[in-house]
């Protein structure tokens, strides 16, 4: 059985949600307006679920764009692409990882923002 106690969180949203978790029910109606619960309503900023939702997307991105440059060096190691096809990666990748950069800026997210700790795993990336 899993202690709430142990929970480990490195995110701001992240940080906010286990501390609901942490507080137990009492800290469940904290998020919500006084009255009815029919007409109750979440009080979130949303730039911040805005920024903890990209940096989700982003942090995966990265993840997915790390492990094409794996893959194609293997594949130009191997010899199984033609220098046409070697060019036209490098090329894709570079694009990639700018639109990555430009996005992670735009959040304003730093590079080490997109690395998760997975606690005795290690860094994501």
């Amino acid at each position: 059985m899993c202690s709430y106690n142990q929970v480990r969180v490195e995110s701001e949203a992240m940080g906010a949600f286990a501390g609901v978790l942490q507080a137990g029910e009492t800290a469940l109606a904290s998020p919500f307006g006084h009255g009815d619960d029919r007409t109750a309503r979440i009080n979130l900023d949303a730039d911040k679920v805005k920024n903890g939702v990209g940096q989700l997307v982003l942090t995966l991105v990265k993840l997915l764009h790390e492990l094409l440059e794996r893959q194609a060096i293997r594949r130009i190691d191997s010899g199984s692409l033609s220098d046409d096809q070697i060019e036209r990666l490098g090329m894709t990748l570079m694009k990639q990882a700018r639109e990555l950069d430009r996005l992670r800026m735009e959040f304003g997210l730093e590079e080490e923002d997109l690395n998760l700790d997975l606690g005795p795993l290690g860094k994501l990336l």
